[in-house]
């Protein structure tokens, strides 16, 4: 059962960001970024108070994705990115993303929090951020 809707053009839009943003991370850190994509459609939070489409999500600025801010969400959907996207969009979440609503790539160690969210583990290259409880108690 879907826990956000979501048709096949918002898997394939959910699929080139999950490529774009960490497919040197492999499945596991794909999968990690998209639970945080697939949280912010879910969870009416914080900066994504408003987003309730994958669409909204995928090209919200500010505060969106690099991928798509910066130019280089340029990758068609593959099978392989499709399925996992297909695989968040079911609920599966990835740790440490599970409640995340926030990642990033630093150029060192990641900070203890990010603008003010807590830090919730580091998978690879990228760090993770769940949101404060009182700022979204629905996700816990």
């Amino acid at each position: 059962m879907a826990v956000i809707k979501a048709n096949n053009n918002d898997l394939r839009l959910i699929a080139r960001l999950i490529r774009a943003e960490a497919e040197e991370d492999g499945n596991q850190g794909m999968l990690a970024a998209g639970t945080v994509m697939v949280n912010r459609v879910r969870f009416p939070c914080s900066d994504f108070e408003d987003i309730r489409t994958v669409e909204q999500m995928v090209f919200q600025t500010p505060a969106g994705f690099e991928a798509t801010e910066k130019g280089y969400f340029y990758q068609r959907a593959r099978d392989r990115e499709i399925n996992l996207a297909r695989r968040l969009v079911r609920g599966e979440r990835q740790s440490p993303a599970t409640r995340s609503l926030w990642f990033f790539r630093p150029n060192g160690e990641c900070p203890p929090d990010w603008f003010g969210q807590p830090f919730a583990g580091q998978f690879k290259s990228h760090c993770f951020y769940d949101p404060l409880y009182d700022e979204c108690p629905e996700m816990y």
